[in-house]
């Protein structure tokens, strides 16, 4: 992926068809200012495609190590539901 061409919401405007082809076919993005201020990107979409995956892979990842790690600290001083029963007929008498 090139460097980013930065343009502004009007120029942008002017030629998006040339931002559009831009990102697809040389693979450079243009990010979008508005009154100085960067409020957006122009990527290829097969390039979004490749960072969502990323992204989407990542979370994944995350919320599993979460899981096992929550999984392996529940283990330890846990009861089954069982004994969870038995301990609650014992306070009601």
């Amino acid at each position: 992926m090139s460097e980013p061409v930065i343009e502004s919401m009007a120029e942008v405007r002017s030629h998006l068809a040339d931002v559009i082809d831009r990102a697809r076919r040389d693979e450079t993005p243009t990010i979008i200012t508005r009154r100085g201020k960067q409020e957006a990107v122009v990527i290829d979409i097969e390039e979004y495609q490749r960072l969502r995956r990323i992204a989407d892979d990542a979370e994944e990842s995350w919320l599993n190590r979460l899981a096992d790690e929550s999984e392996a600290e529940g283990l330890q001083g846990s009861v089954t539901l069982e004994e969870m029963a038995a301990l609650l007929r014992g306070k009601e008498s």
